[in-house]
């Protein structure tokens, strides 16, 4: 992991952090989800240039006192301004105001019901299939692991205003997240419990045209013949295998969302 070098830490936090936006940032903030609020904070105060490049910001445990949150929401609230190129975040040293100098680009992972939710539409999710299995010869190679290795598998469709969005066949690494099959996917995506859980280091993805499987087309409502984007995604953290996620989409219902920073 590259160096980033250190200056003076200018890490105290107002008695409250929000209200030192004034009564607009009160209520902006009050609208979002927790990890959301600390984002939001994090990112005004580095706009307005309170935390200069290369200065070291709060910590964890700052963060979480202060918002009465918890770790999990500031590590998630830090990893996307770290994908946002806003913070760099050194392993027992702490986070960084970025060096605003370089040129980024970045692919956001997005949780779909997020998404939906953020264009004023409704989100739900049927589960078709969520089980511990013994990977096969092509799970395992998807996933990363040895054929055989015990792992979990779910098949859920995600529905946009009642149309369906995203067929989502995911292989999990119990190791990984082992409460993985008791979380409720109608009320949770398994993209959204497994940031929380398992933070990933590192994501390998690719963005195909091509048609679905006879299932995949039975449960989008579509026909063998009908094109679609295929996302295969695959997460781990420093080498061991999180998650291998195929996500089919009916044509003309995906986008990739890239974020350029000069």
């Amino acid at each position: 992991m590259k160096s980033v070098p250190r200056k003076k830490s200018a890490r105290t936090l107002p008695t409250d952090g929000v209200r030192t936006a004034g009564a607009a940032g009160i209520r902006a903030a009050s609208a979002l989800a927790p990890f959301e609020q600390v984002k939001h904070y994090l990112k005004s105060r580095l706009a307005a240039g309170e935390w200069t490049p290369g200065t070291l910001m709060p910590s964890e445990a700052e963060l979480v006192q202060h918002f009465g949150v918890s770790r999990m929401t500031v590590n998630r609230a830090l990893r996307e301004l770290q994908l946002e190129g806003l913070v760099d975040r050194v392993q027992g040293v702490g986070t960084f105001a970025a060096q605003l100098h370089r040129v980024s680009s970045s692919l956001v992972i997005r949780d779909i019901h997020e998404e939906i939710v953020s264009r004023g539409h409704t989100h739900h999710a049927t589960v078709h299939l969520a089980r511990e299995e013994q990977a096969g010869a092509q799970a395992a190679q998807r996933l990363g692991v040895v054929a055989g290795t015990r792992i979990f598998h779910t098949l859920i469709v995600h529905y946009e205003n009642g149309v369906a969005l995203q067929c989502e066949d995911r292989y999990v690494n119990p190791e990984c997240a082992p409460d993985y099959l008791s979380v409720d996917f109608t009320r949770v995506t398994p993209t959204h419990y497994l940031l929380d859980v398992a933070p990933l280091w590192e994501a390998h993805f690719s963005v195909q045209a091509g048609l679905p499987t006879a299932r995949e087309a039975k449960l989008l409502g579509l026909k063998t013949s009908d094109p679609c984007l295929i996302v295969a995604r695959r997460t781990s953290n420093r080498g061991i295998p999180i998650t291998q996620a195929r996500l089919v989409h009916p044509a003309g219902h995906y986008q990739i969302e890239g974020v350029f920073k000069p």
